[in-house]
C-alpha cells in the first residue's frame, strides 16, 4: 500500500468561505459514484453561514452509501439545523479514487451540503460507531488540513469531537480528539453548543480554556486533561491534571424518547444506500443481559417511546419519504411492548389510502422468544422483509454462559411461525470465540442449523437457513471485558470445523466474518493510549476502509505494534486480572465495575440472570446511580415471562440452581 503523507495544516484564520464546487465537479467524471459527493437529498439543510453560529461538520467515517442512514447523525443534523445559534452539514469518508485525486490536486475535505472546506467548520463531530473506522477518521482530519494531533491545534483550528459506542473506550483515539462524548446526544450537543458559541463570541481567547470549559459538561471527556500512569509496561491509573476535572466522566441518557422525536424528516437519498428505507427507534437500552453486547449494556436503562408517538412517526414519516418498507429500530425490537398494535396500525392505515403502494414493516432486531405466529401474520402482510434471529450460541449450555437465554424450542418455535406465513429464507447469526466455547458447542451450530432446514421443509419444498458466524471481540463496559480473545488461528479453525459440519447440508448457506480483522478489532476495542500510535502508523502506511473486507491487512496492524514495542498477546489474548486498572474504568456507562465482575464470574459458573423489567432490580447501577427507571410503554410482562420467581426465561423454565437472583 501506499505510504500517506500528511497535508500540510491550513489555518482557519480567513477561511475560505467559497464553495468548492467549481474544483469538485470537474473530478467526478473521473471516479465511482460521483453522486456521494453532490449531496441536495430530499430533506437536506441549506445553512447559512453567518456570525452568531457555530457551524457543526458531522461526520461519519465511511462511505456515504454506509453512513447516510446512521440514525444518530441525522438525529443531531436536525436538532443543530432547528437552532438558530448553530447549524450543521455533513461529510463521509471518499472513496480512495476521489481521495487519490484530491490529494493530486490540493482539494481539502469538504460538506455535502454547501461544498466548503472542512476546516472552516467550529466543529469537526464523527460518529464512531465500529472500531476499525478509527483509521478512517485520521485521514478526513488530515484531509480536512486540520492538525492530526489534538496537542498541535490552536484557537483557528476546528474542534475535533467523537461519539457512538466506540467512545465508551476512548483512550486509543485520545491523542488526536479534543472531546468524546459518552451517551446520548440530543441533550447534551446543545450544551455543547452553547460552550462552545460563547467562547467564540469571546474572540477565542483560550484553547485550553475552552477544553476545560467542554470538560464540565456532564458526559463529556477531555483527553488531554487526563494522563495516563504505567508501572512496568502496565497501565495503573488515567488521572486528571487539571483541578475540578472530574475523575470520572458520567455518561448521558435521555429519559424520555418522546420528547426527542428525531429525525422527523429523514434524510432521503438521491442513490441507493443500505438500509434504505424509512426507520423509526421505538425504545433504547436493553435489560436482556446478554453478557457479550455492548450496546446491551451502554444504553441501559430501557426507555421506550409511547405507541402513538411511535405510530406519528410512521404515518409522518412515510408521507414526508415516499418510502415503502418502515423498520422498528432497537436493540430487541419485538420486545417493544407496542409492537403488535403498532404493526397493525401502520398496515391498516396504508391499506386505507386507496392507489397507495403497500407498506411493509420490517423488524431488524428479533429475540426469537418474543417472535410469535401473531407477529408473524402482521409483518408479512404486505411485503415480507428479511428475517434474522441470533441464538449467538450452539448449546443452551453456552447460551447460559452468554446470558442469551433461549431455549432450542425457542427458536424452532419462530421458525415454524416464519415459515407457516410464507417465509422461505430466514438468516441466523451465531458468535464463535466465545468464553468456556468448546468443539461440541460450536458443531450443535450445525445441528441446530439442520433442524431449522427440517421445520422449513413442513411448510416449502426450498427454503434457505443463511447461517452467519462472526469471532467473538470483548467489549468494554461488558462482563466479558475481562476475557483472553481467541487468536485468530483458533477461530480460523473453529470455522472449518464448523464449515466441514455443515458440508452437503441443503438449505444451508454458510458465511463467516474475517477472524484476523476481529483480531484487529479486539487492539482498539481494549487498548490503552498507547495504541494511538498503532492505529497512526497503520494510517501512515496506507491501511484506510479496514472495515472492507478488500482492503482489511492484519499485517499491517501486526508490523503497527512491532514498530510500538507492544504485543498483540497482552492487548488482546490476555485475560486480565479482577483488581486490574482497564483503560476505559475513568469512564462510566453508568454499571458497578462490581456487578459486571459477578456476572463474569457468573458467566463461568453457567448461571443465568433473567430481565429485570419483570424482576427486582440487581443494582448494576443503571438506572439507581442515574435516578431513571426503566420507561415501559405497556408495563405488562410477555407471556410466559419472567416476571416474579425470575425462574421463567422466554418459553423455557429454567432450573433455579441455574439462576442468579436480584442482590
Amino acid at each position: 500500500m501506499t505510504e500517506r503523507v500528511p497535508q500540510a495544516p491550513g489555518s482557519s484564520q480567513g477561511k475560505d468561505v467559497r464553495s468548492l464546487w467549481p474544483r469538485i465537479e470537474p473530478l467526478l467524471a473521473r471516479v465511482t459514484k460521483p453522486a456521494r459527493y453532490i449531496g441536495g437529498e430530499l430533506h437536506a439543510a441549506s445553512p447559512v453561514h453567518e456570525p452568531g453560529r457555530v457551524a457543526w461538520l458531522l461526520l461519519y467515517p465511511d462511505t456515504y452509501e454506509i453512513g447516510l442512514p446512521n440514525q444518530g447523525l441525522q438525529i443531531l443534523y436536525e436538532i443543530l439545523n432547528e437552532r438558530d445559534d448553530a447549524l450543521a452539514e455533513r461529510a463521509y469518508a471518499p472513496w480512495l479514487d476521489l481521495e487519490a485525486l484530491m490529494r493530486a490536486s490540493g482539494l481539502p475535505l469538504f460538506s455535502l451540503e454547501s461544498h466548503l472546506p472542512a476546516s472552516r467548520f467550529d466543529v469537526l463531530a464523527f460518529n464512531l460507531s465500529a472500531e476499525l473506522t478509527v483509521t478512517n477518521v485520521l485521514n478526513m482530519v488530515d484531509l480536512a488540513e486540520v492538525p492530526m494531533r489534538a496537542a498541535d491545534r490552536t484557537c483557528e483550528h476546528p474542534l475535533v469531537v467523537v461519539g457512538g459506542h466506540c467512545a465508551f473506550n476512548p483512550e486509543p483515539m485520545a491523542d488526536f480528539v479534543d472531546a468524546f462524548v459518552m451517551g446520548d446526544g440530543e441533550e447534551v450537543v446543545g450544551e455543547l453548543n452553547q460552550v462552545i458559541g460563547d467562547w467564540l463570541r469571546s474572540g477565542r481567547p483560550s484553547r485550553g480554556d475552552l477544553l476545560k470549559e467542554l470538560a464540565m459538561v456532564r458526559g463529556v471527556y477531555v483527553p488531554s486533561l487526563y494522563e495516563p500512569r504505567y508501572e512496568g509496561g502496565r497501565l495503573v491509573g488515567v488521572e486528571p491534571v487539571v483541578p475540578g476535572t472530574p475523575e470520572r466522566v458520567e455518561k448521558r441518557t435521555v429519559a424520555d424518547l418522546d420528547a426527542w422525536p428525531y429525525p422527523r424528516h429523514q434524510l432521503v437519498p438521491l442513490v441507493e444506500v443500505v438500509h434504505d428505507r424509512l426507520n423509526v427507534e421505538v425504545f433504547r437500552g436493553c435489560t436482556r443481559g446478554c453478557r457479550f453486547c455492548q450496546a446491551g449494556m451502554i444504553t441501559r436503562p430501557v426507555r421506550e417511546r409511547s405507541e402513538r408517538e411511535v405510530s406519528r412517526m410512521v404515518r409522518e414519516g412515510l408521507a414526508a419519504s415516499g418510502y415503502d418498507e418502515v423498520a422498528l429500530t432497537s436493540l430487541s425490537t419485538a420486545d417493544f411492548s407496542g409492537v403488535e398494535p403498532v404493526i397493525e396500525g401502520v398496515l391498516d392505515s396504508a391499506a386505507g389510502c386507496p392507489g397507495a403502494p403497500p407498506v411493509s414493516v420490517s423488524l431488524p432486531s428479533l429475540r426469537v422468544d418474543a417472535f410469535t405466529v401473531g407477529l408473524a401474520s402482521q409483518i408479512q402482510r404486505a411485503k415480507r422483509t428479511g428475517l434474522t434471529f441470533a441464538p449467538e450460541g450452539g448449546t443452551w449450555r453456552m447460551r447460559r454462559v452468554i446470558n442469551k437465554l433461549i431455549r432450542e424450542e425457542d427458536l424452532y418455535a419462530a421458525l415454524d411461525a416464519a415459515f407457516s406465513q410464507g417465509w422461505r429464507r430466514v438468516k441466523l447469526y451465531f458468535l464463535v470465540g466465545l468464553p468456556t466455547e468448546t468443539d461440541e458447542d460450536v458443531l450443535a451450530i450445525a445441528d441446530l442449523s439442520k433442524r431449522c432446514v427440517e421445520i422449513g421443509r413442513r411448510y416449502h419444498q426450498n427454503v434457505t437457513v443463511v447461517v452467519s458466524v462472526g469471532g467473538f471481540v470483548p467489549k468494554p463496559h461488558t462482563p466479558f471485558q475481562w476475557f483472553g480473545q481467541d487468536t485468530g488461528a483458533e477461530i480460523r479453525r473453529k470455522v472449518i470445523l464448523l464449515r466441514e459440519a455443515c458440508r452437503g447440508a441443503r438449505g444451508i448457506s454458510l458465511r463467516w466474518h474475517d477472524p484476523d480483522a476481529s483480531v484487529a478489532e479486539g487492539i482498539v476495542s481494549r487498548g490503552d493510549r498507547r495504541v494511538g500510535a498503532v492505529i497512526e502508523h497503520v494510517w501512515r502506511h496506507g491501511g484506510t476502509f479496514q472495515e472492507w473486507s478488500e482492503h482489511f491487512d492484519l499485517g499491517l496492524w501486526q508490523a503497527a505494534l512491532d514498530a510500538c514495542g507492544l504485543s498483540l498477546h497482552d492487548l488482546v489474548h490476555r485475560e486480565r486480572e479482577e483488581d486490574e486498572v482497564l483503560p476505559w474504568d475513568h469512564i462510566s456507562a453508568g454499571l458497578h465495575r462490581d456487578f459486571l465482575w459477578q456476572d463474569w464470574q457468573d458467566a463461568q459458573a453457567e448461571e443465568a440472570v433473567t430481565d429485570c423489567r419483570w424482576t427486582p432490580c440487581y443494582d448494576c447501577g443503571a438506572c439507581t446511580d442515574g435516578g431513571l427507571e426503566h420507561v415501559v410503554a405497556s408495563p405488562v410482562p410477555p407471556a410466559g415471562g419472567s416476571q416474579g420467581t425470575g425462574q421463567d426465561i422466554g418459553d423455557a423454565r429454567v432450573p433455579a440452581s441455574l439462576v442468579r437472583g436480584p442482590r
